[in-house]
């Protein structure tokens, strides 16, 4: 299995570790402390060396509550940022939902957009399907951010995100983008509660029906917080169980903020249940 992204083919036989950095002054973990293009290359360049696989740059918070940004100033902050991180070996994706951001962001090289909003923008899908190579997460979420906690009644959870995704699945490969480059996320902490967002990860098995790679993001989420009552400073262990419950659970892409310390539990795992060719890293295939 293949994540075919602009520059590179991701092989997927093993878990890849996507790691955050927020250019944002208010992202509910780490707001403010790569506010600056210095010190969020600096992050990046730190994450690479603790075996991040992928980095995913985002420079406006989906944070429950967070106000939409202004596109020109959601570039402004992260052009920088994205210019040199494209030079630093490995995949770059780009946190948008904003058909304008991700144009002059595929414009700039990045290798994927990873879209909360699941290319639901006017023009998202069109811009997309015409780049002809680039790599794409399609998330579910109800609302937008500053709404989507409103949104939180289901009769089935996992059966209403399931068919979200492959509605967006399907849209996305009618428009011509390729399987390959498709990759699904079922959105935790997007407009659900503690107690959905445990069960989608309880069944999280039955996305993979959907025949694309899962990519989950549990790090540091207020539902860690509930489970363990640990502040968001503190759920640095609760991530890295949380992020390999999901690659037990089927998931091919992590995306935390605890680089090293999920990088040194998936070499566990892959010691435990992969074959001996499979355990060392397996490149990335460009």
């Amino acid at each position: 299995m293949r994540w075919q992204t602009t520059r590179y083919d991701i092989d997927l036989s093993q878990p890849r570790v996507m790691g955050i950095v927020n250019v944002t002054p208010d992202s509910f973990s780490d707001g403010g402390r790569y506010l600056s293009p210095a010190d969020a290359l600096a992050q990046c360049e730190q994450l690479v060396r603790e075996g991040a696989d992928i980095l995913d740059l985002g420079a406006e918070s989906s944070r429950p509550g967070a106000p939409t940004l202004p596109a020109d100033e959601e570039w402004a902050r992260l052009a920088p940022v994205l210019k040199a991180a494209v030079t630093l070996g490995v995949p770059v994706s780009v946190d948008t939902w904003k058909t304008a951001v991700m144009r002059q962001a595929l414009d700039a090289g990045a290798d994927i957009i990873n879209d909360i909003q699941a290319l639901r923008d006017p023009g998202a899908e069109a811009l997309v399907a015409a780049h002809g190579r680039c790599g794409v997460c399609l998330m579910h979420m109800r609302g937008d951010p500053a709404t989507m906690q409103q949104f939180t009644q289901y009769d089935d959870v996992m059966q209403e995100v399931s068919a979200f995704l492959r509605l967006r699945d399907e849209a996305l490969q009618a428009q011509g983008v390729a399987p390959e480059r498709i990759t699904l996320d079922p959105g935790v902490g997007f407009g659900k509660t503690p107690e959905q967002n445990l069960a989608l990860l309880a069944r999280q098995r039955e996305f993979l029906a959907l025949g694309r790679p899962l990519l989950v993001g549990w790090s540091r989420k207020s539902t860690l917080g509930v489970v363990t009552g640990q502040p968001v400073e503190a759920r640095m262990p609760a991530s890295v169980a949380a992020a390999l419950a999901g690659v037990l659970h089927g998931a091919r892409v992590v995306r935390v903020h605890d680089v090293a310390a999920t990088v040194d539990a998936l070499k566990v795992w892959r010691a435990v249940h992969l074959p001996a060719e499979l355990r060392t890293s397996t490149p990335l295939i460009g």
